[in-house]
């Protein structure tokens, strides 16, 4: 299931949302120029490495500055379909969310729910020297943040089916939940096979940036200032 937009118009300029994309965009446009035999030295420095995280190397990671890695891995990307992918689930959630939340809040907010995405692939896999990257842990929180806010809420939905593709509106509780059901399902069954050495997915980072949305967005919401048209 592939969103396209969700039916709440913004109350406010999403000038935080729109400046994560435009930071993503920059980053991504300054990967695709680096020469081929740097771009995985770069992002082995840049990247989350969970092996560099053990607990004994914890301390040492930190004061070499290696934890700064846990935001700039948030910035990087492995193709324009991951990148694009990524920015286009934080348009259609990130404006309403940081509507309710605010400008500043929603950047503090956004980047905690990152940090704890890549902690969530670090505990997942912490023997692993494959570099985490990308976006989608702290969206997933964004989305974790939406599915508190607006469940009811609907989505304009694009189905792929076998024959036809069809477009239909799905309750943002339905659609988002489904999400997050496929996330920790997928993350259970690379743990119970232990085949995370070969790279992939960080579905255990996306597990751990929902659900730090889903109870975060408590602490950072502001209080609703009237009934939401939509509801």
């Amino acid at each position: 299931m592939i969103p396209l937009r969700d039916v709440i118009p913004s109350r406010t300029t999403p000038y935080i949302t729109v400046t994560l994309i435009v930071l993503n965009a920059i980053a991504w446009l300054f990967e695709l120029g680096l020469p081929r035999d740097v771009l995985p030295v770069f992002l082995q420095a840049y990247g989350v490495v969970p092996a560099n995280f053990r607990a004994g190397l914890v301390p040492s990671i930190l004061l070499r500055g290696g934890a700064s890695t846990l935001v700039t891995s948030m910035f990087l990307h492995g193709s324009w379909m991951h990148v694009i992918g990524n920015m286009w689930y934080l348009w259609i959630f990130g404006d309403n969310v940081e509507d309710r939340v605010g400008h500043g809040g929603f950047i503090v907010f956004y980047l905690l729910c990152g940090i704890a995405a890549a902690f969530g692939q670090i505990v997942m896999d912490p023997a692993s020297t494959l570099p985490t990257i990308g976006a989608s842990g702290a969206i997933a929180g964004v989305m974790g943040a939406y599915f508190v806010l607006y469940p009811r809420s609907r989505v304009l939905t694009l189905i792929p089916l076998p024959i036809f593709w069809q477009i239909v509106e799905l309750p943002a509780i339905f659609l988002l939940g489904f999400w997050f059901l496929m996330q920790l399902f997928s993350a259970g069954a690379i743990a119970v096979t232990s085949s995370t050495g070969g790279g992939g997915v960080a579905f255990a980072a996306h597990v751990a940036g929902f659900l730090v949305g889903v109870g975060g967005v408590f602490v950072f919401r502001k209080p609703q200032r009237r009934d939401e048209w939509w509801a």
